[in-house]
Parts: structure tokens; sequence; C-alpha cells
């Protein structure tokens, strides 16, 4: 079985998402556990000096004035998981909840977060026997990261809470029994490291940017396909066009457009010598989408690779700080900004919808479909585009703006983060969607027009893929399992002849 170490060294995104969603063994490093160990040692032998540090003997959030006697000090951590283990609505999904472990595990091996190693590989045991916490999707502020998700997963880890196991969820006492691993009894500052992070939205961040990349593919095959059913004027993907304004986004998406049409019969066939803009302006549009999920893509992977609990633990220095690394506004932001560069690529699709089921501007049959009239056609296909791109103007609106003070005013501005990547989720999906009706009228325009033949070889690739499940609308059928199907292709990757799924 394919093994994973983690060194304490870079992780990558793809490399963090393989091991979550295939189920790769995880192991830690030799060099990792040293470092967990020395970082576990410098607590220990200050709180033998009887030094006051934040978390591990004084109360939390607005009550870190108050100090804890060492007798209690299991307690303390014990009563921090239970107490923040608030989070409300649906369970997070398995593969996200498996990654925030992951990544917790990570930044212990870092060496700056006071852990036992035992609890560290007690997390490591949870994820590789398939001990899944269930971890509610709301209730985190993105303040000091996000505690109450996490406060779930810490739940789990010391035999309480629910768990997923073998497809069953259970007692977490019961989960771990089954699974043949022992509930970890907290020592110093394990339960404050354990809840302080940015795991949650980190995590559903790294899963969207990675559906994002996906859908952008898509959405350049999807206007290629729309720019051959048109037979589009192709000299706006010039070379010499964008190399004069070198933003690389839209360089890359001309590039692309260039390499999806090559070889193909139907375009520069309408006679215009201008079209609209949703067709002469896809490598603005969507390689300004492209840049930004570069942008987004470096702050997800420079977030993986820190340590974002409190207080930090500096063993060369013997010391412990207390500080902000918790907070969730860089990850906010860039969320924020990733559900408007995804919403863009839907708002664009749409519009090409609507040139494609419009007599006046496409030329071929009302809606898309012979004897229409008596036949809608794909007349309502745009009308549920229209009506994901308006949901998504919704779900656009960034969270991070917003901040509402907690801990009695100590924790006086907080991030949303969370709500950033949650509500991110309805974006890709509806985009998603938008963008697998744009690939069905495209393939209906095609077969309209009789252009199939002269299509170049990777819209015909797509096209084929398409008709293998979506056969060519003669008169009125049910539209909804057609749009399924082509969200399923979308998925899959079979529109580019391949597999991911």
């Amino acid at each position: 079985m394919e093994t994973f170490h983690i060194t304490g060294q870079e992780i990558s995104l793809e490399e963090l998402r393989h091991i979550a969603v295939n189920r790769v063994n995880i192991a830690l490093s030799a060099e990792a556990e040293k470092k967990i160990a020395k970082s576990r040692a410098t607590i220990e032998n200050l709180m033998a000096e009887s030094k006051i540090i934040y978390g591990v003997n004084t109360g939390f959030g607005k009550l870190c004035d108050t100090v804890i006697p060492p007798s209690d000090a299991a307690r303390l951590q014990e009563n921090i998981v239970m107490s923040h283990a608030c989070g409300v609505g649906k369970p997070l999904p398995s593969d996200v909840v498996r990654m925030m472990m992951i990544i917790t595990v990570a930044r212990f091996a870092k060496g700056h977060s006071g852990v036992r190693p035992e609890t560290a590989q007690t997390l490591l045991d949870m994820v590789n026997r398939g001990v899944i916490p269930v971890v509610p999707e709301k209730g985190s502020l993105g303040a000091s990261g996000d505690l109450v998700p996490l406060a779930h997963i810490a739940l789990a880890l010391i035999g309480m809470g629910e768990a997923e196991y073998n497809g069953e969820i259970l007692s977490g006492a019961e989960a771990m029994k089954r699974a043949g691993i022992s509930p970890v009894k907290l020592g110093y500052k394990e339960g404050l490291a354990l809840l302080n992070g940015t795991q949650a939205m980190s995590s559903l961040g790294i899963f969207a940017i990675i559906k994002a990349y996906n859908l952008l593919k898509t959405a350049n095959l999807c206007a290629a396909m729309t720019i051959e059913a048109l037979k589009g004027n192709t000299s706006s993907f010039d070379d010499r066009v964008h190399k004069i304004r070198p933003h690389a986004g839209q360089n890359a998406v001309a590039a692309e457009i260039r390499r999806l049409l090559f070889g193909s019969g139907n375009i520069n066939q309408s006679g215009n010598l201008q079209d609209a803009y949703s067709l002469r302006c896809v490598p603005q549009v969507h390689g300004a989408s492209l840049d930004a999920f570069n942008y987004i893509k470096n702050v997800l992977q420079t977030e993986l690779n820190s340590v974002t609990d409190n207080p930090l633990v500096f063993p060369d220095d013997n010391e412990v700080l207390s500080a902000g690394n918790f907070h969730g506004q860089p990850i906010a932001l860039v969320l924020d900004f990733l559900a408007i560069a995804v919403s863009e690529l839907a708002n664009i699709s749409e519009r090409r919808v609507e040139r494609l089921v419009n007599p006046q501007l496409s030329g071929l049959a009302p809606f898309l479909v012979k004897n229409s009239g008596l036949n809608s056609g794909m007349m309502i296909a745009q009308y549920t585009a229209a009506s994901l791109v308006s949901e998504n103007k919704i779900y656009a609106s960034p969270a991070s703006v917003d901040s509402i003070p907690s801990s009695a005013n100590q924790e006086d501005h907080v991030s949303m983060g969370s709500i950033s990547a949650r509500k991110l989720s309805v974006i890709l999906e509806n985009t998603k969607n938008v963008l697998a009706i744009e690939l069905i009228c495209a393939a209906q325009a095609i077969d309209l027009a009789g252009s199939a033949a002269k299509l170049s070889a990777h819209t015909k690739t797509a096209y084929n893929a398409i008709r293998a499940t979506i056969p060519t609308l003669e008169s009125d059928r049910i539209i909804y399992t057609d749009i399924n199907s082509a969200a399923e292709l979308i998925d899959t990757g079979k529109l580019f002849g391949g597999n991911h799924a």
C-alpha cells in the first residue's frame, strides 16, 4: 500500500488532495517526530518552571487572565474541546474532514505546536483506519481559526462526539474502539493546539480551487464549441492581439482557444466582422479568472504549509509566543475572490447559451429544435442557466467584509472565512451546471448546422462524448437528465478523452 510520509517540509495542494481522497496510508517521518517531541519538551520544561502561558495554564479568550492550577491542566484541555464543539448543520464531507486532520498533523510536524508525538500519531491512526469525525459545517467565525469544526474532530480523538466508521455513524468512543485506537487523554496545551487553525476553510478552499481549474478548462472547451457552432470570427484570438496586453491568463486562454479550434472547418464562416463579447472576449474574461485562480492557489499553498495555532512554541529559544497566526483573513479574502472569479465563468457562459438559442442571433431554428412552437427545445434550459447565474450573484457577495466581535470583545475582528468557503461550494455547483447547459446547446447547434464533420479534433472529442450519452434533441423530452449527464462528463474528464473520476 502506498505510504505518504509527513516530514514537516512543504506539501503541495495536489499531493494533499491525493492522500486525502485516495485513502493513502500516512506516517510521520523520524525527523517530524523529533520536531514534535522537541516542541513538547519545551512546554513541559516551562511548566516545570511555573511559567504562565496562555491556554496552557490560563483560561481562553477573554478568560486569558485566569490562571489554572496544574491539578486542573488536563481538565482545562478537555473542557475547551467540549465547550467549543458547538457546530450545527449537515456534516462536512468525509474527504474534507480527512484533509483537515492531515493538515493538523502536518502543522504539528513543523515543531511549533507543543503537542505530544502520540497525539499526532493518534490523529494519523484515525485517518489510516477510517475513523472520520462527524463535523457540522456551520459555527466557525474564522477568528481563532476554525475553532468549532476543529473541536468536533478533537471530540472524537478523546472518545467523545460522533464519528463515521465503515459507513456507519457511531459515538466517538465506539468508533475508536472498533478501529482499535485508544482515545487520547489530553495534556498541557493539546486541546488548544487541536482547535486553533484554519484547517476547515483551507481544506474547503483546496477542494474548491482544484474544481475551479477543471471548470475553467471546461469553460474554454464550451466557448470553442459555441464558436464553432456559430461559425465565429477567430481574429480576436490572434497571438499578436494578446502579446500587446500581456496578462498571463489572457494569453494562456487565447492560446488554449487557438489550440482547441485548430483544424476546424467551421470557423470564420459567419461573415461577421466582429463577434459579440461573449465570444470575442473569452481570453480577457476567462483569462482574468485564470489569473485569479493562480493567485488564490499560491495563497492556499502558503497557508497549507504554515503553522496557524496559538500560542507558538520556539524550542531553540525556549520561548512560547502568543500571537494571531490562526486568523483566517488571508483565506477569507481569496475564497471570496474565487467565488467572484468562478461566477464570471457562469456569467459569460449563460450569454453564449442565449446566443445559441436565440434565432435572431444564431440563424438556427428557434431554441435549437425543429418544429418550434410545438416544441420548446432549449428555451427553458436557458432559463435555468439564468437562474443559476442570478443565484451566484448573491453567493458571490463577500463574507469577509463582515465581522462580529466575540469572546466579550477580546476577539474583536473575525474573518468569516468558513462562510466564504461554504457559499463557494454552491457557486461551483451552479457554474458546473451552467457549463453543462452550454455543452448541450452547443452540441445541438452543431447538429442543426450540420457542422459536426468539420469540428476540430478537440471539439470533436467533446462532441462525441456528449453524443455517447445525450442524443440529439429531435423533439421535446425531459431535459434535466441531459443536464445531469453533461455535468457528470465535466466531473469525469471524458470531454477531453480521459477519465479522472
